[in-house]
Parts: C-alpha cells; sequence; structure tokens
C-alpha cells in the first residue's frame, strides 16, 4: 500500500470515527442496563477504526499506541466472549514494554 493510499484511508477513517463516536456519545444506555452491550458495540467500533490508523499509518508502527489499541479491543470484546481469556489477555499486552 503506498503513502498516499495510507493517507487516504486513514483520513476516510477519520470520517467515520467522527460518525461512530458520536453515536457513542449520544447512546443512553448505562452498565447493567438491556441497551449496554449495543453502546458496547459502538465503543469496539471505535477502537477498531483507531487500530486501523495505528496499523496503517505510513509512518513506523508505534508499539505503545498498537498496545493501547488491543489492550481497548481486547477489554470491550470480553464483555461478549467472557470464557476466552481475553481479560487475561490484555493485561499481558504490557507486560512486554
Amino acid at each position: 500500500m503506498t503513502k498516499d493510499v495510507k493517507l487516504k484511508v486513514i483520513n476516510m477513517s477519520w470520517k467515520l470515527h467522527s460518525e461512530v463516536e458520536m453515536s457513542y456519545l449520544n447512546h443512553s444506555a448505562k452498565q447493567g442496563s438491556t441497551e449496554w452491550l449495543e453502546k458496547q458495540r459502538i465503543l469496539l467500533a471505535d477502537m477498531s477504526l483507531h487500530l486501523l490508523q495505528t496499523a496503517i499509518s505510513p509512518d513506523d508502527m508505534n508499539l505503545d499506541r498498537l498496545r493501547d489499541n488491543l489492550y481497548a479491543i481486547l477489554t470491550i470484546t470480553d464483555q461478549f466472549l467472557p470464557n476466552a481469556g481475553l481479560k487475561k489477555a490484555a493485561k499481558n499486552i504490557y507486560k512486554s514494554t
């Protein structure tokens, strides 16, 4: 992927991010409510866009940002896959630093 294509994708992702983040901020669900997991799905999409931006940056891979992206994704996803050990995996992400 060329630098120009990477920058184009990142710019498009920021537009998507704005929409997703606005949806998250406007969602009224509180933890424990029946709509909480729907709000968490929106947050997962938001964090996934950040991972996309980190992964295709034309600069060198920012490992701290990558760790942060993955930590957030694993932590949120643990609610959907509670038996997958994602919380433990998330904690291990920072052990290599």
